[in-house]
């Protein structure tokens, strides 16, 4: 059976530019798990790709259809925002999979594909970093949302707090103050569980 590889951390630790070059990757050969979300499409998203993007109303008719394998609200200045991911067909039993993730949905996956099928790659990086690579982006935006960058900047330090990591089980970790340097020893330890 293959694994689900669940890659977290804080905003702005460099999790998505991480997740396509493992992606990319043609020896891990990495399959996406693209999640969902009813929060608005930001500039050069596309639906499907990032996330697909859905309705408030889409997400209530997949919970009641029970597709929803774990999900997440947040109340944002800008109302609530929901992150999930569904049993859409995506997820097979072969193949080894990748998404970008929370330690609460990690744990999710585990309660839902068994805790030996799912592996935590926690990615770090120094808050000053993270806050500057936050306002960097947001400042791209057409409409910033600075508000919600902050309460999201600030959220993370709750959401994965050390204990929340401890309790999770998650001892490997991985800082991202050299991009190649990281994925090196990322692209190290999946390899160590996927073949």
């Amino acid at each position: 059976m293959g694994k689900i590889i669940c890659l977290m951390g804080k905003s702005s630790t460099g999790k998505d530019t991480i997740y396509k070059h493992l992606l990319a990757d043609r020896r891990l050969g990495l399959k996406k798990i693209v999640p969902y979300t009813t929060r608005p499409i930001r500039n050069g998203e596309r639906d499907g790709v990032e996330y697909f993007f859905r309705s408030e109303q889409e997400f209530l008719q997949m919970k009641e259809e029970d597709r929803i394998i774990e999900d997440r609200e947040y109340r944002t200045v800008h109302g609530l925002w929901r992150y999930f991911v569904a049993d859409d067909g995506q997820i097979r039993k072969d193949g080894n999979y990748i998404m970008i993730g929370t330690l609460e949905a990690y744990r999710h996956l585990q309660d839902y594909f068994g805790a030996d099928r799912v592996l935590p790659v926690m990615i770090e990086l120094n808050d000053g970093v993270r806050l500057q690579r936050a306002l960097n982006r947001e400042r791209k935006q057409e409409n910033p949302k600075f508000e919600e960058m902050c309460r999201r900047f600030l959220a993370d330090s709750e959401d994965f707090s050390e204990q929340k990591i401890a309790d999770a089980g998650i001892t490997d970790r991985f800082v991202n103050t050299n991009l190649e340097q990281c994925l090196d020893q990322i692209r190290q330890y999946i390899g160590h569980f996927i073949n």
